[in-house]
C-alpha cells in the first residue's frame, strides 16, 4: 500500500513533471497556489486494480492517477491524499472471508505481477486506513484482464468466440460485484472504472522480430491444423479487438447497472466508466504506439530470435533497471534447483523483467488520465461533490 499526500517540496516536484510531460505533449498540472489552496480536509483519492491502475513502467509522477490527483488539486483548491492498493497482476477475487487477514504479498513493489492480494483483499486493507470510510472521495479502479488471463490475447489458437465468451463471464457479473461493494463501503465516494485497449492492430508492426513473438505465444490444440505466418496476425488482430470492444461493453454495462440502481435509491451519479480511446495507431509497436515496447534495435531483436533468448531483450519504460533488481531477488536461484525448476524459475524471470511491455507509456497514462478528467469535469461544476461550481478546467486545458 502506498500513500501519497500533499509535502512542503511539492510546487517543485510538480513544475518538473510539468516541464517534462508538456514536451511528450502529456497533460500535467501545476499545483495550486498557496492563495487558492483552501481549508478543507485533503480530498482522499483510493486506486484499486491491476497494473494498469498501478501504472507498469512509469514513475509516480507521470502515472494516470497522479495526472488525476494534480488535476483535482488545480481543479478544486485542495491538496489530494492518494493511497495506491493497486499492484501488477492483481485478480478481482472473492470477498475474504470473516478473520482471514488478505495480506498476503503486500510487503512486494507493485511493479512485481502476482495475483494476491486481488482487488476485494485491496479494499480490504484501505479499510483499514479509513476511521471513517466515507471519507474517500474518489476511488479509481480497473480489473478483469487477469482473471481472463491476459497470454490468452496473445495466443493466435484462440477464436473470438472464445475471447468474447472470457470477456463476458469474466468482466461482467464478476466486476459488477465489485463496483457494488465499493460504492457499499464507501458510499460517498465518486468511483470512476478504467477499460482496456487493444494491444495488437493492423497498425502494428508486421516484422521478422513480430511474426517470431506471435510463434512464441501460439499454441495450438494437439493435431489443430497450424496457422501461418499471415492468418496468426489475422487472428491476434481480430481477438485483440474483440477483446477491446467485449470488455469495454461488459465494463460500461457493469458501471451503468449499479449507478441505475444507487439512482433509484436517490444518489447522484456515482459510477462510471472511462475509456481511453486508444486508436489503432496507439497499439503496440505502432506508429504512435502508446504503450511501452522493447528497446533493442534490428539487429539486437534478430540476434533474439536467432539465440533463442540467449540474447537478452530490454523493455523501453522508466522502472525497466528498477524491477530487473526487484524480478533478481523474487526469483533468486536455488543450488538444488532440477533442471524444470531452473527453466520455470528462468521464464518467470524473463516474464518479470520484460512485465510493462505492451502497458501505456507516459502518452498512454496521459490520455487515461484525460478521460477520467473529462468525465468528472461536469460532475465537479454542476454537483455538490467537492466543491461549489465555478469554472472547470480539462486536463488537456487546464486553466491559467
Amino acid at each position: 500500500m502506498r500513500v501519497v499526500a500533499p509535502s512542503a517540496r511539492l510546487s517543485g516536484l510538480v513544475a518538473l513533471a510539468a516541464a517534462i510531460l508538456v514536451s511528450l505533449t502529456a497533460h500535467a498540472q501545476t499545483s495550486p497556489t498557496s492563495a487558492t489552496v483552501k481549508t478543507e480536509r485533503a480530498i482522499n483519492l483510493l486506486v484499486l486494480g491491476d497494473s494498469i491502475s498501478w501504472g507498469q513502467g512509469l514513475k509516480d509522477e507521470h502515472k494516470a492517477w497522479f495526472l488525476v490527483k494534480k488535476w483535482l488539486e488545480q481543479n478544486t483548491g485542495r491538496g489530494v491524499r492518494a493511497q495506491i492498493e493497486a499492484h501488477s497482476g492483481a485478480l478481482i477475487g472473492a470477498i475474504a472471508e470473516a478473520g482471514v487477514d488478505p495480506r498476503t504479498n503486500y510487503s512486494l513493489d507493485g511493479e512485481l505481477s502476482r495475483g494476491q492480494p486481488t482487488v476485494n483483499d485491496q479494499i480490504d486493507n484501505a479499510l483499514r486506513s479509513f476511521a471513517d470510510p466515507s471519507q474517500v472521495d474518489l476511488v479509481l479502479v480497473d480489473g478483469c484482464i487477469n482473471d481472463l488471463d491476459s497470454r490468452s490475447l496473445l495466443n493466435a489458437a484462440n477464436t473470438t468466440d472464445t475471447i468474447r465468451e472470457l470477456a463476458q463471464a469474466k468482466c461482467g457479473m464478476p466486476v459488477e460485484a465489485l463496483l457494488s461493494r465499493i460504492t457499499n463501503v464507501f458510499p460517498a465516494a465518486q468511483v470512476v472504472i478504467t477499460g482496456y485497449y487493444p494491444i495488437i492492430t493492423e497498425n502494428s508492426a508486421n516484422d521478422f522480430f513480430m511474426r517470431a513473438l506471435a510463434k512464441r505465444f501460439y499454441s495450438p490444440a494437439v493435431g489443430a491444423p497450424k496457422l501461418n505466418d499471415k492468418a496468426l496476425r489475422a487472428r491476434l488482430i481480430a481477438i485483440s479487438r474483440e477483446w477491446y470492444q467485449t470488455s469495454d461493453q461488459m465494463l460500461s454495462a457493469a458501471a451503468h447497472r449499479i449507478d441505475s440502481q444507487l439512482k433509484e435509491r436517490g444518489s447522484r451519479q456515482r459510477v462510471i466508466f472511462a475509456d481511453p480511446a486508444f486508436q489503432p495507431e496507439n497499439s503496440f509497436a505502432a506508429s504512435k504506439s502508446r504503450l511501452w515496447g522493447f528497446d533493442a534495435s534490428a539487429l539486437r531483436k534478430l540476434l533474439v530470435v536467432l539465440t533463442l533468448g540467449k540474447v537478452q531483450l530490454r523493455t523501453n519504460d522508466e522502472r525497466r533497471k528498477q524491477r530487473t533488481e526487484l524480478c533478481k531477488t523474487q526469483f533468486k536461484k536455488d543450488e538444488n534447483e532440477t533442471p524444470e525448476q531452473k527453466a520455470l524459475r528462468e521464464d518467470r524471470l524473463m516474464r518479470c523483467r520484460l512485465a510493462a511491455a505492451g502497458h501505456p507509456n507516459r502518452k498512454g497514462a496521459a490520455m487515461y488520465a484525460d478521460a477520467i478528467g473529462k468525465l468528472l469535469k461536469p460532475i465537479i461544476a454542476e454537483t455538490s461533490w467537492l466543491k461549489e461550481p465555478r469554472a472547470i478546467a480539462s486536463p488537456a486545458n487546464p486553466v491559467p
